[in-house]
């Protein structure tokens, strides 16, 4: 099969041919194999470009295919799931690949009436952003909440969340293109990031702060917020870990949060399965609508890892055609 290969730390990815994972039928257990589906389209996350640059938490040793989210239909019936079923899912490494073995409980049924492409560009953003917006801030109706990053993939999905949620939402990012975007969503202010403090604080600071970027954005926009904010760090897309002084937080009566999928699943998994049934419900209502910015053919996977900042919402990899 045809699948994206990073053979060395830093890459280049280049697209190679290479023997097709087991293929698993009932008899097989999750451990043995899980269940293989052809892959008709594969997202592009941030976690991937650091992960093929080794800048990731969890390492992987090349060679290796990278990619974590996909999907497509399933190739042989196995646990539950019937062969030709639709379903999206996610993985650490191995989605840019015409198929792959995923773990039953890394799989989700595509809602009916919802397009394969679609669901590609679903799961792992706007999981991002409803946990952290729903388990981690608990956000409530009429609550301002401000987006750092917020035409990125999880930033774009945190703000059309934030909004169905009830929030007024205030969107940060670096273009007028980009804060366009935003606002089509539903931002009910765009801002950029020139003197982000105090034009937070005129708009009206925030009581949530949802930040997917770090750096030095994350202090002025912290300086911002209202009494008892909740500040939420989801990621460090900018490269640099910011060094928050804590007298902030201490006399703004401010806390501060930190998000990371893995470590809710392997501590408080209960919480994230409610809140990953509420968001599934919203996405099968058709009220969740991923952007989706491009899409190339897997061997442009490259070409869609270097768009970087660049891209507005989601990226996705057409693997297989006829969908």
């Amino acid at each position: 099969m045809r699948a994206a290969r990073c053979n060395a730390v830093g890459g280049p990815v280049v697209v190679e041919d290479i023997p097709e994972p087991p293929f698993p039928g009932p008899e097989f257990t999750e451990g043995d194999g899980g269940i293989a589906v052809d892959v008709h389209y594969a997202a592009v996350n941030f976690a991937d470009v650091l992960v093929i640059d080794g800048a990731y938490q969890v390492k992987a040793e090349p060679p290796f295919t990278p990619g974590s989210e996909f999907a497509g239909v399933v190739a042989a019936s196995a646990h539950g799931f019937e062969k030709g079923e639709r379903v999206f899912g996610s993985m650490f490494v191995g989605a840019f690949a015409e198929r792959v073995t995923a773990r039953p409980a890394g799989l989700s049924r595509i809602p009916e009436g919802i397009p394969t492409e679609r669901a590609a560009a679903f799961g792992v953003s706007h999981a991002t952003a409803f946990d952290a917006l729903r388990l981690v801030a608990d956000v409530q109706h009429g609550e301002r909440v401000a987006v750092l990053g917020a035409a990125g993939g999880v930033g774009l999905a945190t703000v059309e969340l934030a909004v169905l949620l009830g929030a007024e939402v205030v969107a940060v990012a670096s273009t007028e293109e980009k804060r366009a975007v935003c606002a089509e969503q539903g931002a009910r202010v765009t801002l950029p990031y020139d003197d982000l403090k105090r034009s937070l604080r005129d708009a009206g600071g925030a009581d949530v702060v949802i930040d997917p970027v770090g750096g030095p954005h994350a202090e002025d926009a912290l300086r911002a917020m209202r009494w008892g904010g909740r500040f939420v760090s989801v990621g460090f897309a900018s490269g640099e870990i910011p060094r928050i002084p804590l007298n902030l937080p201490m006399l703004k009566g401010i806390s501060v949060h930190g998000f990371d999928l893995g470590g809710w699943a392997r501590h408080q998994r209960d919480d994230l399965v409610a809140a990953r049934t509420e968001l599934h419900g919203l996405f099968a209502a058709g009220r969740i609508r991923p952007r989706v910015h491009a899409v190339y053919p897997l061997a442009e996977v490259a070409a869609a890892l270097s768009l970087g900042r660049r891209a507005i919402g989601k990226v996705l990899l057409e693997v297989a055609h006829g969908v």
